[in-house]
């Protein structure tokens, strides 16, 4: 090879995948609150510390405003770790046509109750949380059931899957929640064998061309220090952003 093509080799290497780097910006990431109380400084944390995100947490007034207005809208993931309830048909409207859009989805611990009135949530996220006994057409349904401070030991379904991968079974100090419906076209990716928790705690599934993963742990500050919770947060936040 002469001196020549050898320069130019190298040069076409080099400025390529420099050139490659260059172009991958940060995700960003809208983090979403409002609803249920949280140890604020510890979970931001879990966001400021991950540099392959630029993250804007945003605190809900009046239960959903985020989605009011999108003509603006620049988020690639939303991050819900919310548990208010209303949201207004044009607000839900307008949160479909972002999932519609390829907008990921990655819904944290108590967001499962999040939107309960709006029956197409479930659809979305994968499941119904029940926070009271009630009848829904013709069919009675018990109050789903949580227990704080429980050392819930955890079970990697699918260990290929880029959420959940080199991560292994592990124990996090949580809250955990039972009783809760489940879409059947979930893909799951951790179960919990842990007494008075559901087996089904993480799982993926598409919504129109939306990726989105539900994690049902991250209720305190010892899971949001746990650095398996925090990289089972930022691939699930990489995986539904479509960067695997």
């Amino acid at each position: 090879m002469s001196k020549q093509c050898a320069l130019l080799l190298v040069t076409v290497l080099f400025f390529g995948f420099a050139g490659f780097h260059a172009d991958a910006e940060p995700l960003r990431v809208v983090v979403v609150t409002g609803g249920h109380g949280y140890e604020k400084e510890a979970f931001e944390d879990i966001f400021i510390q991950n540099t392959d995100i630029a993250c804007t947490f945003y605190k809900l007034q009046d239960d959903s405003e985020l989605f009011e207005e999108i003509s603006d809208w620049h988020y690639d993931v939303i991050v819900l770790y919310n548990m208010s309830r209303r949201i207004s048909e044009k607000r839900q409207q307008n949160l479909l046509q972002l999932l519609d859009q390829g907008v990921g989805l990655v819904v944290l611990h108590h967001a499962i109750a999040a939107f309960s009135d709006w029956k197409e949530y479930r659809k979305i996220i994968g499941a119904r949380y029940w926070l009271e006994d009630m009848e829904e057409d013709g069919i009675a349904h018990s109050a789903s059931q949580w227990k704080e401070g429980v050392d819930m030991q955890f079970h990697v379904e699918d260990p290929g899957h880029p959420v959940t991968r080199g991560i292994e079974d592990f124990t996090l100090h949580d809250e955990t929640y039972k009783g809760y419906d489940l879409e059947p076209d979930n893909h799951l990716l951790l179960s919990c064998s842990t007494e008075g928790s559901q087996q089904e705690v993480a799982w993926t599934r598409q919504y129109l061309n939306a990726r989105i993963c539900y994690i049902q742990s991250g209720h305190g500050a010892e899971s949001y220090a746990s650095p398996v919770y925090r990289k089972l947060v930022a691939q699930a936040i990489a995986w539904a952003g479509s960067r695997d």
